[in-house]
């Protein structure tokens, strides 16, 4: 790579927002590819790939991240090719650096990222520089068990699970109690199948509950907006809160991330 190519990447790398060391200049030119109008990234790590997409228009300093982590049955490859994932996260339109790490594709399989911190300095490594506002995880299903480790990471401000809950109930717990010290912490459950058991939760630590799923965001009440533990009972499919592309956007719209 020639001098002034090196210099242009790194002007349009820092245009973005996208600290990356001239060290990896290279590394990460050879590896950056676009989907739905963004620029993304496909880590390879000793825990597995690690999706890292940029929406367009994304503006750092006053950026979030969303960390989206799949369910069972798929992989963070599939997920990523078979959710169109970058078109879902586009359409949300949150000023945010998307991340989709690996995690477990069955109850067999372990858990890939133990803790949150660990992510973030492997993708730090790599040269991306991250963004300093809110941490929002979303999570589907399976996803529960790498999710519920990372309730005590101090930068998390919300945490949405899409029909993911399952069992954990006291990381739960831990997680909205000091939230209420911090006044920061939100938790949205999402339930199809685990609709029951999460509307007792919300009910036992009185947060508020809504029925059906909204068209628009518009529609979800003031109260249910602001809510720090909301519960909403779905009228869809499991698979197709990730699937059909039009709520996995909407549930990243009650988050509180800018918007584009």
């Amino acid at each position: 790579m020639s001098g002034l190519t090196r210099r242009m990447l790194l002007a349009r790398l820092g245009a973005l927002g996208l600290g990356i060391g001239a060290a990896d200049v290279a590394r990460a030119a050879s590896t950056k590819k676009r989907a739905a109008g963004g620029d993304y990234w496909r880590l390879k790590t000793d825990n597995g790939p690690v999706y890292v997409w940029v929406p367009p228009r994304y503006h750092r300093p006053t950026a979030g991240m969303v960390i989206y982590v799949h369910g069972y049955w798929t992989s963070a490859d599939r997920a990523w090719r078979e959710h169109d994932l970058p078109q879902q996260f586009r359409k949300s339109r949150q000023n945010a650096l998307f991340v989709v790490p690996a995690a477990p594709k069955d109850k067999a399989d372990n858990v890939k990222w133990k803790t949150l911190g660990g992510l973030r300095a492997t993708i730090r490594r790599r040269g991306i520089r991250l963004p300093d506002g809110h941490i929002c995880v979303i999570g589907h299903s399976g996803a529960y068990r790498t999710v519920a480790g990372w309730v005590d990471h101090s930068l998390v401000s919300q945490i949405t699970l899409l029909d993911g809950f399952y069992g954990r109930e006291d990381d739960w717990e831990e997680f909205i109690v000091s939230g209420k010290k911090a006044r920061r912490h939100k938790l949205v459950l999402v339930g199809v199948e685990t609709a029951r058991r999460g509307e007792a939760f919300v009910r036992k630590h009185k947060g508020v509950r809504r029925i059906g799923l909204p068209k628009t965001y518009e529609e979800f009440t003031r109260g249910q907006r602001r809510a720090r533990l909301l519960h909403i009972r779905a009228k869809a499919g499991h698979s197709e809160l990730v699937v059909g592309g039009d709520i996995l956007p909407l549930m990243l719209r009650l988050t509180p991330l800018r918007r584009l």
